[in-house]
C-alpha cells in the first residue's frame, strides 16, 4: 500500500496539530489538508479524496454527524474517524450508522489514534 492521504477536522487547532503529529510520526501517512468544521471537512473531502478522515463531532456550523454524508458523497472510498468528547456515545452511534467506521475518544493517546487507523485500513 502506498502513502496514505489524511485530512484532520476539527475546530481547535490545538486538536488538528494533535492529531497530526500523531498521524505523521508513521511514515506513510500525509495530512493533505485540515479544517474547522463540516463544511470545510466536505471541501477537503471534495478536493483531495483523502483515505481517512479524522472528524470532530461537535464543531459550529456544520457538525461532523450533518457532514458524514455529503463526504460520502463527494469522496466514498474515504473511511471516516470520528473525534468525540467523554459522553457523546449517542452520537457516535449515528455516526456509525451514517458511514463512519471508527471512533476516537478525547483525550485520546497515541496507541487509540494508530488502533484506529489500523482498523479502517483493513476494511
Amino acid at each position: 500500500m502506498g502513502e496514505l492521504k489524511f485530512v484532520v477536522v476539527d475546530d481547535a487547532v490545538f486538536m488538528r496539530t494533535l492529531i497530526k503529529r500523531m498521524i505523521e510520526e508513521n511514515t506513510n501517512y500525509h495530512v493533505v489538508g485540515e479544517g474547522s468544521n463540516g463544511h470545510e471537512a466536505i471541501e477537503q473531502a471534495k478536493r483531495t479524496q483523502p483515505d481517512i478522515m479524522t472528524l470532530d463531532i461537535t464543531m459550529p456550523e456544520m457538525d461532523g454527524i450533518v457532514a458524514i454524508k455529503e463526504i460520502l458523497e463527494v469522496s466514498p472510498a474515504t473511511k471516516i474517524i470520528m473525534v468525540s468528547a467523554m459522553g457523546q456515545q449517542a452520537m457516535v452511534i449515528d455516526a456509525i450508522k451514517m458511514g463512519a467506521k471508527d471512533f476516537i475518544v478525547k483525550p485520546f493517546d497515541k496507541t487509540r489514534v494508530q488502533q484506529a487507523i489500523e482498523n479502517v485500513i483493513n476494511l
